[in-house]
């Protein structure tokens, strides 16, 4: 379910400064969060705060999460949660838009079980005693139910 740390990718000192400033609060107040890293630049960033924190990186292959049979997807949520939880690392799920994408229109069993899979991850973030960085292509276009719960930040920023 997690995958092995990718190689320190260097940022500029622009993105370097928005990861301090990033993980300064977080610093000092170590309640759940959930932020949500957009750009190209976005998953250097989850490394670069992962190591501002001083925390291990738990990156999440989503690919061994989801699953076809129904109920399975749920419990392996459950089983990646309590592995992370257990080690206090910080939790990278990447291509947050593929995952978090428009919900899709209830035509059959799956379609409802999918969403409900997705709100129950999203359940289980807010839970999380940790940090949850979120990565996603620049063109992301986050939807309004999902904004509300995030605080989100551009790699590179906006000037």
């Amino acid at each position: 379910m997690k995958q092995p740390p990718k190689p320190n990718v260097r940022l500029p000192a622009k993105d370097m400064a928005q990861v301090r400033a990033i993980t300064a609060p977080a610093n000092t107040h170590p309640n759940s969060k959930a932020l949500l890293l957009s750009g190209s630049n976005a998953a250097a960033a989850a490394e670069a705060i992962a190591r501002e924190l001083g925390r291990d990186l738990f990156r999440v292959d989503l690919a061994a999460v989801v699953s076809q049979h129904i109920g399975e997807t749920r419990k392996n949520i459950d089983r990646l949660f309590a592995e992370a939880e257990a080690s206090g690392a910080t939790l990278l799920i990447d291509e947050a838009d593929a995952l978090f994408g428009k919900r899709s229109e209830v035509k059959d069993a799956h379609d409802r079980y999918a969403n409900i899979e997705v709100s129950y991850l999203l359940q289980r973030m807010e839970a999380y005693q940790h940090l949850v960085l979120l990565v996603s292509k620049p063109t992301f276009t986050v939807p309004k139910d999902l904004r509300r719960r995030l605080t989100i930040y551009h790699f590179p920023p906006a000037d």
